[in-house]
């Protein structure tokens, strides 16, 4: 085998890899399958900051992730299909890399700010009374209102 099929094969492989693996994590974060705590997903302060934030931020990217994996895949298929030379296969081969990445850190993008919008969930009592989430007595409902992306009205009572 010359060594221009080796080299040409080796990079239609490691694109093909990398599509089908963002397709395969594309997939799972459709489905919810992700696990927050695992390796794979949308690994941000905001989406990790609970299961729902989590769910949400790979659900929304899912769609641009699978967009990168087809990048990848058809990139190959090019490499390998398209007889060229090894300076346009490489050219090829980097501008499908670059689109894949490009796009599926896009998509990472959009899951963080659709995290964002999630409600940041209430926290427990600390003093374990009757109070809300944080001891101030509203009930719960003053602070389940708030985002990521909304600021906190401060009132002086006094």
């Amino acid at each position: 085998m010359p060594a221009g099929s080796v080299l040409l094969y080796s990079l239609a492989a490691a694109l093909l890899l990398l599509g089908v693996g963002a397709l395969v994590i594309a997939a799972a974060g459709w489905q919810g399958r992700l696990d927050r705590h695992g390796r794979w997903g949308v690994r941000t302060p905001a989406a990790s900051s609970s299961d729902t934030a989590f769910a949400v931020a790979n659900r929304v990217a899912a769609p641009v992730a699978a967009a990168a994996g087809l990048i990848g895949v058809v990139t190959a298929a090019l490499v390998v299909g398209v007889r060229l030379p090894t300076l346009p296969t490489l050219v090829v081969f980097a501008v499908g890399l670059l689109g894949l990445v490009a796009v599926y850190i896009a998509g990472a993008v959009i899951g963080e700010r659709a995290a964002r919008a999630v409600p940041i969930p209430a926290r427990a009592p600390a003093n374990g009374g009757g109070a809300g989430c944080g001891g101030c007595g509203c009930g719960g409902g003053g602070c389940a209102g708030l985002t990521r992306t909304t600021a906190a009205v401060v009132t002086d009572p006094a």
